[in-house]
Formats: structure tokens, sequence, C-alpha cells
């Protein structure tokens, strides 16, 4: 089973050597489930509109504007690996009970192996697969206080080992409409395995975050301040081949100074995203992010590139909304995010 787990990794760059990521099971719920999470630097949790697909990440966003909301989205990594990452969602809203609901299905296909036995003989061929069936609720609590909780049913088929399993989220969201500003609190894929790949049960990807988001009142942007990977302070990866490494603004660390050492894991704590809002009814959308963690893990010692960097855009026709991610992970290759979303309320008209 470790010798299955290992090519899935190494071949997928997300969970390279290094990868805070890669000491958990059930990874992929922590891959952006749409395109605009994706633009924004993986990581968001500070909208509240009507997009049902933040719900996934954040259930304290859920909200009447998301009734009858659909969305679909699909997100191919680097060409000839066969990866494809998607999710679909829906949201209701119960009017009598005041309450937002949402469920969806996030899957991944890691693509077709080929099986050989000890002997490195070829004796087929395999593919391996895993699935988390989501649902939650959210609820208004006071004219600024949101809360939601999501649970999602995982069930991951790696060859011949499989493993069921579930995890819990509970989210809270303060939200200002005066001041255009929003704070989330989220505590994300708490749980545990029902049944594991070889008799010995695994962590989760527990994970707590917290965000910022405002709105500029002069200028028609969105920023935003996510905090990752909050339950651990050091997150950083002790690499014997380390070079000088790029810090965030373009300096390098000289040597291996306490200072240089804790800004890095600071930063490695942070995503930075922005949205430019067009038009009246923003049906115009242009999003930029910067995730240093990723940056710092799949970056190529002294060699440049845009790792850690992502941007997109969305936009509106009539009753259908269009989104695209691109994801830049490593020298190797960069990851596209299509999605598309409507809501059956408009056809009704």
């Amino acid at each position: 089973m470790k010798q299955i787990l290992a090519g899935l990794w190494l071949i997928f760059p997300l969970f390279l050597w290094g990868q805070i990521g890669g000491n958990n099971v059930y990874e992929f719920l922590n891959l952006a489930q749409s395109p605009r999470v994706n633009a924004l630097g993986g990581s968001h949790i500070t909208a509240m509109d009507d997009d049902v697909a933040l719900a996934y990440s954040n259930p304290a966003s859920l909200n009447p504007r998301m009734d009858q909301q659909m969305t679909f989205s699909s997100e191919f990594y680097f060409k000839g690996t066969g990866i494809v990452h998607g999710y679909a969602g829906y949201g209701h809203y119960l009017e009598k009970r005041d309450l937002s609901l949402h469920g969806g299905i996030q899957y991944i296909s890691y693509g077709t192996f080929d099986a050989r036995d000890i002997y490195a003989n070829d004796i087929g061929s395999f593919k391996s697969s895993e699935y988390a069936l989501t649902s939650g609720v959210g609820k208004q609590f006071s004219e600024k206080l949101y809360g939601g909780a999501n649970a999602k049913f995982i069930i991951s088929q790696l060859e011949g080992y499989n493993s069921i399993g579930m995890t819990f989220d509970l989210a809270a969201m303060y939200v200002d409409t005066a001041k255009n500003m929003t704070a989330s609190l989220v505590f994300k894929n708490a749980g545990l395995q029902f049944t594991s790949y070889d008799n010995e049960r695994e962590p989760l990807p527990f994970e707590i975050q917290a965000g910022f988001s405002k709105k500029l009142k002069h200028l028609p942007f969105r920023i935003s301040v996510m905090g990752i990977h909050l339950q651990r302070w050091n997150i950083m990866y002790n690499d014997p081949n380390k070079e000088d490494e790029t810090l965030l603004f373009g300096e390098e660390a000289q040597g291996e100074s306490k200072a240089a050492l804790f800004f890095d894991n600071f930063f490695r704590h942070i995503v930075f995203g922005g949205e430019f809002l067009f038009g009246k009814k923003e049906n115009f959308k242009l999003r930029v992010g910067y995730n240093h963690l990723r940056r710092a893990e799949l970056n190529i010692g002294n060699l440049r590139s845009l790792a850690g960097f992502s941007g997109g855009t969305g936009f509106k026709i009539k009753q259908f909304a269009f989104d695209y991610g691109i994801a830049f992970y490593h020298v190797g290759g960069t990851v596209h995010h299509l999605g598309v979303s409507t809501n059956l309320n408009k056809f009704k008209k």
C-alpha cells in the first residue's frame, strides 16, 4: 500500500516531498473546488454571494441567494498524467426555517497505472479515484453573524485498497455590509476513517483557517488575506539541499538567520487574493492570487518561475456564469480550472 501511495504522490506535484499535506489521507479534500478559489490562491473563505461552490470550504457563506444555484467545474492537471479533479454542487433555501442548504460531490481520478509484480513483470493495469459526498447547512444568527456546518462522506479506492471515512467542517462568518468587510473562521476536515487501507487508521487533513476580505471604497477591487494551517505554527521543511531562497518580496534569505526563518514560516501561513469587479452587477471579474507555501515547497532553487501565483477570470452571459482559473505549481506545468454555474430560478421567469 505504501508503494502505491508513494507513486500517486510523486506524479502529483501537489504532494512532492516536503509538502505539508503529504502526512494525511484524503488529501484531495484540500484541492480548490472551483476556478474562483484556484485563481485566488487555492484558499478562499470570506466571500458571501450567490456562488454555491464557496459553501464547500465555508458553510457559513450559505445564504438565500444560493437558492437553486447549480455549479460544475473540472480541473485538468499536467498533460499526460490523466489526472482530473472536479466538483458539482447545488444550493437550496428553506424559507420557513430560514436555513440554507447545499449538497455536492467532489471527485478525483488519478488515471491509469501499470500493475507489476515483485519481479517487475507486467500484470495489467489499475485505476485509482476518490470521492467526497458533501452536504451542509448555514444560518444567519444575527444582523452580521452567520454560521454553518458540513459533513463529507469519503470513498477512496487506490488499486485493490479501499477506505471509507467522514469529516466535518464548522464555520463562523462576520459580514459588515456597511464597511464592505467580511471575516471568517473555519475548522475543516475533523473526522475519522471508518475503514482503513491496511488495518491501520491514518490522520485526516484537519486544518484551521481564518480570513479577512474588504472591498475598497473608491476602487472596484476586493482584497483578501487568508490564514491557513493555523493549527500548527512550524510548517517548514528541513531540506538539506536547500540553497539561498527568494522570499515574498524578492529579497534573498541570507543564511539561516532566525528572522529569515520566522518570516518565511509566517508567510507560508498566508494566502493573498484580489478580485477586480467590473460593471454595475459585477458581471465581469479578474482575479489574482499568491500562495507562499506552494511557492516555497515547489519552486526549484534559484530557477525563476511563477510557482505560487495564480489568476483567472469570471463573466456572466444571460443565465450562465463562466469561470476560469490557472494556478502555477511548478516549472513542469500549470493547472487549468474551468467552471460553469446557473440558477434554476432564472429559467422560470
